[in-house]
């Protein structure tokens, strides 16, 4: 049997950005109601307990220029703490000797160190060209966004090291996609919505802090605030639309409005059932994205030994199977966690493996760079948000070549009484939560401009 609700919008999916375009939108006094699939909220925002141990299965972090997420935090009253940087970082380079170092610039040959700083200027001065908001905009978007990064990249230097590694920073830990998979207009605007390349470079920065009780707090307490409006385990199966509204349509609940809000990756746009279908050119927008590929990989220890020796947790090498590696100690334990990444190709390999085989040659790349300590962690788990069905990749998603400027402007249209947006479509704040929830906010003024004024509420 199937219950007919009414409301203002409804907002399908109920991660960070739709819970705060539906909070805005309740604040400016119209009737929302959040559809969910999940049995619970946050999308690619997930704190869980694994055996004893709290793991931030997706994201986690607060750098400084995140500045609407630091703004939600500070409304809804949660506390940050700093991530642990104290001491030495560690490169793993192609002679696969592990070297102690700090600063940004990973120790290689003196020639490979000045190329990479002068890849990092020449990054930085394309992105301070570029509009988080539009970079199809730029000056030469159509010959950037033709090029693939790693085509781009041979084009402006001869060091294949530093190639290498500047290549990392965008490809393996930011797209997690092959640096020949997208476009060098694509790695400008992953560049721009942190600032700067040079933000991208520095690990204290893009990795400054952690919400004490995880980031997954965001969207709970937000949900909290909006009560009986969210409703979970509600899979939209078929959104009805025309001049007069919309149907989102529910196994079990039919709600009836005035606008919508699919909140979702882009991935899962087509998991929905259009009815009249939607226009020709935003179903092939939609196949032009596509999300990345990593394995997030946490290790817990009963203490954090690296620090002993004098070692911050930050780990880099384009050339080992985990690419980064971090100290993810959590706020108030004596315990030592560590987490790594595993991104692209990389990752289609391992998940070719058994588990114990993927254990066994992650765990030996933590090693290369941490010791003979780092095979023996008491808790072991690998974050997997490719089999997630409500999500199916990560970090989030980009262009293929051409598709920035082929399609980028019409990302933000609305089709009749629907809109689109995530994370995934945001300048600022570009596959961060800090762009989930400025998305949200724009979503939710845009959408509340479009129907009759009503008096504000607080909800």
């Amino acid at each position: 049997m199937t219950t007919t609700l009414t409301c203002d919008v409804v907002v399908i999916g109920a991660g960070a950005t739709g819970l705060t375009a539906a909070t805005d939108l309740v604040r400016s006094g119209h009737s929302v109601i959040v559809l969910e699939a999940r049995d619970r909220v946050g999308g690619r925002l997930w704190t869980n307990d694994i055996d004893g141990q709290m793991f931030e299965i997706g994201g986690q972090w607060v750098s400084p220029d995140q500045t609407a997420l630091i703004a939600t935090l500070d409304e809804l009253g949660l506390e940050t703490y700093s991530r642990f940087r104290d001491g030495e970082s560690v490169y793993v380079g192609r002679d696969s000797e592990p070297k102690r170092f700090t600063g940004d610039i990973f120790p290689a040959s003196k020639t490979t160190e000045r190329e990479i700083e002068r890849l990092i200027e020449v990054l930085d001065e394309l992105t301070a060209q570029t509009d988080p908001d539009a970079p199809w905009n730029h000056p030469r978007a159509v010959e950037l966004d033709h090029v693939s990064f790693k085509d781009w990249l041979a084009t402006q230097s001869d060091d294949e090291e530093a190639r290498d590694n500047i290549a990392l920073f965008i490809a393996d830990a930011m797209l997690t996609k092959p640096a020949h998979a997208f476009s060098a207009l694509q790695a400008l605007l992953m560049a721009a919505s942190a600032g700067s390349f040079s933000n991208l470079v520095d690990a204290d920065f893009i990795l400054d802090k952690r919400v004490v009780g995880g980031l997954q707090s965001v969207p709970l307490a937000l949900a909290a605030r909006l009560g009986d409006n969210v409703h979970l385990g509600e899979a939209v199966r078929t959104l009805e639309w025309g001049d007069d509204g919309v149907a989102a349509v529910t196994d079990s609940l039919r709600v009836e409005a005035k606008r919508a809000l699919v909140a979702v990756p882009p991935n899962l746009y087509n998991r929905i059932a259009y009815n009249p279908p939607l226009p020709r050119r935003r179903q092939q927008l939609h196949q032009h994205l596509s999300l990345g590929l990593v394995i997030k990989v946490h290790a817990t220890y009963e203490t954090p030994f690296w620090r002993e020796s004098g070692l911050s947790g930050t780990a880099f090498s384009p050339y080992q199977l985990v690419h980064e590696a971090y100290d993810n100690s959590n706020h108030g334990e004596t315990r030592g966690t560590l987490v790594g990444f595993v991104s692209d190709e990389k990752a289609d390999r391992l998940f070719a493996l058994s588990p114990d085989e993927r254990r066994a040659e992650i765990l030996s790349s933590l090693a290369a760079y941490y010791g003979p300590a780092a095979l023996e962690p008491v808790v072991y788990y690998e974050s997997d948000w490719a089999a997630e069905e409500w999500t199916q990749g990560a970090y989030a998603a980009s262009f293929d070549l051409g598709g920035l400027t082929r399609y980028g402007a019409d990302q933000h249209s609305a089709v009749g009484p629907i809109r689109f947006g995530s994370s995934d479509i945001a300048g600022l704040g570009f596959q961060h939560v800090d762009g989930a929830i400025r998305m949200g906010h724009r979503l939710g003024t845009e959408i509340a401009a479009s129907l009759p004024a009503t008096a504000g509420v607080t909800p």
